[in-house]
């Protein structure tokens, strides 16, 4: 059945009739109106018997959990046999987030009008990354796209697995310190001022932690507008620099390395994803040195980044891989040891594997372990924090009912 070339303004209709056989042909079409898709297929000699716009709701975005199911489906469908094309329609029309949906149809058309499966997935690279094109490819050119589909199921599935585990392990310290942030500001702005009045009457000389109390809470009061405006603005500043600054990301990547606690769970994720990356790009047949200029990009870090182009230049000049990272000098001698047995057992996909599922384990151990050691921690914060504040405020009280 007929397909036009994708444009943002026409819609997608779903289509079904009969050819000159009476046999039934269903297809997709984008088009201005549903007229125009009619007037079409009839010119094409076909008997229209339903037309049906896709209804694709505004708004919302693609996520990468979106693409990782769709990955996941999609090895499931061409494991089982179940031609592209209908895979795609499956898919796309069980897709819950609409816009995940209206990709999946678009993909479609591409492949529907001529296109590679993976020229299809080049189109939209803010979803489809150089690595993930580059294996479907692969899978395309060897005739194995079911079981490179599996490994990127299963790549994306271990990525977004240990991305959810460093968010969390940072999200909880963070939420509890914004609310106690928030918790403070409203003790100093309201609650503080009413006791301030009552102090002032009884016509006596405060304690000294008390008057530091009031003396924040005046400045609050004065100036929450400038404080929150400042807050907020330098937070806004900061994100957006960070996404759009690449000196600031070089900056933050460093940093975070070097974090307290959470430096050495960072620093083995990037690791997992790193070997992780390798061993999924290699098993799929990549040179090593093509397969490198995916895996720096996926480690989401600029120190690794730098060093993969390091082993890079290294292993185009005769070097071999261990000696090349050893090189680097940001990968731990385990590491070191799993990738040069790897390379000497021509098993390189398979040690690498192995590393990517060790690394990934301490991350949930490190995980774990950190949400047993920051619940005291945060406990004492607010403890000291609001305790203290509620002490300073009844020092008065409890020396004027030792007086009286």
């Amino acid at each position: 059945m007929a397909t036009q070339k994708t444009s943002d303004s026409q819609a997608t209709f779903d289509c079904e009739g009969k050819d000159m056989s009476g046999k039934v042909v269903r297809g997709v079409m984008l088009a201005w109106t549903e007229t125009v898709v009619r007037t079409t297929l009839r010119r094409q000699g076909l008997l229209v018997s339903k037309v049906k716009k896709q209804s694709f709701r505004k708004g919302g975005r693609v996520t990468d959990k979106d693409i990782t199911l769709f990955t996941r489906q999609m090895a499931t469908m061409m494991k089982s046999g179940v031609p592209l094309l209908q895979s795609f329609d499956i898919v796309g029309k069980g897709a819950a987030n609409a816009a995940m949906g209206k990709l999946v149809a678009d993909l479609k058309m591409e492949v529907e009008t001529g296109s590679a499966l993976n020229q299809a997935f080049r189109k939209y690279p803010l979803h489809f990354d150089q690595l993930y094109c580059n294996l479907i490819e692969a899978g395309e050119q060897a005739g194995i796209l079911d079981q490179l589909l599996e490994r990127l199921a299963l790549y994306k599935e271990k990525t977004q697995a240990i991305i959810g585990k460093i968010k969390s392990a940072l999200f909880y310290p963070i939420s509890v310190l914004v609310v106690a942030f928030i918790v403070t500001a409203v003790i100093m702005i309201f609650v503080v001022p009413q006791f301030k009045q009552v102090f002032t009457s009884f016509g006596a000389d405060l304690p000294g932690p008390t008057l530091v109390v009031i003396g924040i809470s005046d400045f609050f009061v004065a100036n929450w507008f400038f404080i929150f405006g400042i807050l907020g603005a330098g937070l806004y500043a900061f994100f957006y620099t960070w996404k759009r600054s690449l000196a600031m990301q070089i900056v933050m990547d460093k940093l975070a390395l070097r974090l307290p606690i959470f430096g050495a769970v960072i620093r083995k994720a990037t690791i997992a994803r790193w070997t992780r990356t390798l061993s999924t790009m290699f098993a799929a047949g990549v040179p090593l040195v093509e397969a490198l200029d995916s895996v720096g990009g996926a480690s989401g870090n600029y120190i690794y980044r730098e060093a993969t182009k390091q082993i890079k230049a290294e292993i185009s000049t005769g070097s071999s891989l261990t000696v090349a990272m050893q090189n680097a000098n940001v990968f731990p001698n385990m590491v070191l040891q799993m990738v040069s047995i790897g390379e000497e057992s021509g098993q390189l996909d398979a040690m690498c594997s192995k590393v990517a599922d060790f690394f990934e384990a301490e991350v949930d151990d490190a995980v774990a372990s950190l949400s047993s050691l920051m619940e005291p921690l945060i406990m004492v914060v607010l403890g000291v924090l609001i305790g203290g504040i509620i002490i300073a405020m009844y020092l008065p009280i409890f020396k004027l009912g030792a007086v009286v």
